[in-house]
């Protein structure tokens, strides 16, 4: 109205006084989806400003309203520190101070049904939850008024425990419709004190009347004017001498119980919460501004942008807004020489200056950008603990450092409206900071740079190697940049497709873990890197040179996938092994247990490479070598994964390279000369073979036909053919060692 007719104005809002509030919060309510059920069909702006007003006139429930099962208070930024807690944590904390604060001040019951926004600190009352709040206030607003504390019971169906708990802190007062009706209230309904003890307060009251009246009165009005007596004469209460009226009356075991009473009937449900405070001059800047004590101070370096040159001084405007003024002296050393300040500076400039003072009733800040200020290391820090001695240059550049690393962080990503105990707004880097002391199969679902279409699954595989999965989120509307923050409506990872975060965790997180910790405690498996693996085998093979040794190990090159390492004679050989929900992946087929991929393993050790053999040539070929920094989307990885390994050095992976191999033939060219052995090329020419790589054509040594102890020449010295052995152990003829323990090098 003002903005379309302000001469309809009258004189009487000449002298309204303009309140400031914090719109933070506000905000949060415009943007949740119980603003659209409590105000459908209103703008945003509305929405807000209608938030506004409630946070001003009743914080609690405006607070208390951001609490329903969307969670939407977490994001409402209570403290720099908050990032330290959890979801979890943090919903914990304002839901106990939510269940202090609702009990200590109560719920005005009458006033809530006539605005129903009132009652949101329903459900932190104590013995009622979400739901028996629910069902309380549809009873409520159906009936619309309620005169006794007893109707809880006997009209609106709450429970007798539940009655017990929680009706010392529901008012029932005169508000609201019932503010103009007739019928009798009894005046302690609007105490904390509990029904069970009316009788005592009836009983402290009258006492007192009595005292007052020296016992000439009627013994009927005075039961009935005690309570509305002393209600109106507090001093008579003040006055009183309890622990002398305790002892006479024999109740000194109900001293505290007394005390609470005689509060109460002065004031009933008294407010011990701080009153409130208009915003004073530094809190409206700050407020308005969006800057804080740390951010805005004077000595801090800032950027601003030329807006005009006028005569002697740049108007500028710094990030938030704010207008910053240069004036001519304050802009060079050599100031003097400058005519006018046009010629140096122009519309559109970008500069680097210092807050050199600020006017906050004007909201103005007036910079200096001389190379002899500039070039001075001191800067203003505010809220320094006086503990706190470290050089002050050094402070200067840790928090510039923080401001990089926030700007990358920024760059990244889009912070996302999620709320999950196993989602956090954080970059790669940072992920990986998180799960470094963690365990392994430690999770966390983090936002994607790849948009806001997308999340990313980054998993701890083991110490220093970590794999990161995209999830793809659909039935987002790509209009509405609410909707694009909120997570989509399906998520699918892969071929599987999930409706919410908790599924994507029972279905294929968990299953996922399950299966890496199966592996990482298998009996056959080695801790360290490719190359230390081989070693480690190598010293095996050395031990009992007629088996062939195996193990399994972590891939640092292809972080979510294992390699299966083997020697037959004396080269390593070594094949990959995915990691899925459903098990493990071995030459193009699944197991569900190791065991069973172990069984096939030794039973088809000897299945041609083009077949079935999945050699660490073809998965090089698969999957291409990435940097340890990749957290892109382009490029293959093992089952999709893509990964960071600290532990990662110079690529083993024979056939990833280009160019000539250790004999110096182009690599996959036929090798002349004679071979060691049989059959050692892949092309089926003799020749030489001394990479640590060599094919499955190789004919290992079986111990067949040895006379030693425990080899009875038949069916078990046939390769690939498995002895049984007791329950627990395996022992595979033609050399295969299970436990390591067996002494010669016969099968048994």
């Amino acid at each position: 109205m003002v903005e379309e007719n302000p001469r309809d104005v009258g004189h009487e809002m000449d002298e309204l006084s303009i309140v400031y509030g914090d719109e933070s919060l506000p905000r949060l309510y415009e943007n949740s989806r119980i603003s659209a059920d409590q105000l459908p069909g209103t703008s945003g702006i509305v929405k807000r400003a209608v938030a506004l007003g409630r946070y001003l006139q009743n914080p609690l429930a405006m607070v208390a309203t951001l609490c329903g099962p969307e969670k939407e208070i977490l994001s409402w930024k209570l403290n720099p520190m908050e990032n330290f807690l959890t979801a979890d944590e943090k919903y914990s904390m304002i839901e106990q101070v939510l269940v202090d604060v609702a009990n200590q001040v109560g719920l005005d019951v009458n006033l809530a049904a006539s605005h129903e926004w009132l009652f949101a600190p329903l459900q932190f009352i104590s013995g009622i939850g979400s739901r028996k709040a629910a069902s309380l206030q549809r009873s409520l607003v159906r009936v619309g008024t309620i005169f006794s504390r007893k109707d809880f019971l006997q009209a609106h169906g709450l429970g007798k425990k539940v009655f017990v708990n929680a009706v010392a802190f529901l008012r029932v007062r005169r508000s609201g419709l019932a503010a103009n009706s007739s019928q009798f209230i009894d005046l302690l309904d609007d105490t904390r004190i509990h029904p069970e003890s009316y009788l005592v307060a009836q009983e402290l009251a009258k006492d007192v009347y009595d005292e007052d009246f020296k016992g000439d009165n009627d013994e009927d009005d005075a039961l009935e004017m005690a309570i509305e007596h002393v209600r109106d004469r507090p001093s008579l209460l003040k006055s009183l001498r309890l622990d002398n009226y305790l002892e006479s009356k024999k109740r000194g075991n109900k001293r505290e119980t007394f005390f609470d009473i005689r509060r109460e009937l002065i004031q009933g449900f008294q407010d011990w919460r701080k009153p409130y405070k208009e915003p004073s001059q530094d809190e409206e800047f700050y407020m308005i501004s969006g800057e804080t004590e740390d951010t805005l101070a004077e000595g801090r370096v800032v950027q601003a942008t030329v807006r005009r040159v006028q005569g002697g001084r740049a108007i500028c405007a710094l990030e938030s807004g704010l207008t910053g003024m240069i004036m001519k002296e304050d802009y060079a050393d050599d100031s003097r020489d400058i005519v006018e300040l046009s010629d140096r500076l122009h519309e559109g400039d970008i500069l680097t200056c210092k807050i050199k003072s600020i006017q906050k009733n004007r909201y103005q800040v007036f910079l200096v950008c001389k190379d002899s200020e500039m070039r001075s290391r001191h800067q203003h820090v505010q809220n320094l603990d006086p503990y706190y001695h470290e050089e002050r240059s050094s402070i200067q550049s840790d928090q510039e450092k923080a401001r990089k690393e926030r700007e990358m962080a920024k760059k990244h990503f889009k912070p996302r409206m999620i709320v999950h105990p196993r989602f956090q707004n954080i970059t790669a880097d940072e992920a990986i900071e998180y799960l470094s002391d963690k365990d392994p199969g430690e999770s966390i679902i983090r936002p994607s740079s790849r948009g806001p279409s997308f999340l990313t699954l980054t998993l701890k595989v083991y110490n220093g190697v970590y794999a990161h999965k995209d999830i793809v989120e659909g039935g987002k509307e790509h209009k509405d940049i609410t909707s694009l923050l909120r997570i989509g409506k399906t998520l699918k990872i892969g071929e599987d497709t999930f409706e919410d975060l908790d599924e994507v965790m029972d279905r294929y997180v968990d299953p996922l873990v399950s299966h890496l910790k199966a592996m990482l405690s298998y009996r056959k498996f080695r801790k360290g890197t490719k190359v230390e693996v081989d070693e480690l085998l190598k010293i095996e093979k050395s031990e009992y040179p007629m088996r062939i040794v195996y193990c399994f190990g972590i891939s640092h090159e292809h972080p979510g996938t294992f390699i299966l390492t083997y020697i037959r004679t004396s080269n390593p050989h070594h094949e990959y092994i995915g990691l899925y929900p459903k098990g493990f992946k071995f030459r193009k087929r699944m197991f569900e247990d190791i065991d069973r991929l172990v069984a096939y393993f030794q039973k088809h050790i000897d299945d041609p490479q083009h077949e079935s053999a999945q050699s660490i040539r073809s998965v090089a070929a698969m999957v291409p070598m990435r940097s340890p920094a990749a957290d892109g989307s382009s490029g293959g990885s093992m089952g999709g994964w893509k990964g960071h390994s600290h532990d990662r050095g110079q690529s083993s992976t024979p056939g990833s390279r280009t160019g000539r191999g250790r004999d110096g033939y182009q690599s996959g060219a036929p090798r002349g000369g004679r071979g060691r052995g049989r059959g050692g090329s892949y092309n089926g020419n003799r020749g030489r073979n001394n990479g640590q790589d060599s094919s499955y054509d190789d004919t290992p040594k079986w111990d067949s036909g040895s006379s030693k102890k425990g080899d009875d020449g038949g069916w078990g010295s046939f390769p690939g053919a498995k002895v049984q052995n007791s329950p627990g152990t395996e022992a595979f003829p033609g050399g295969w060692g299970a436990t390591g323990t067996e002494s010669g090098g016969g099968s048994g």
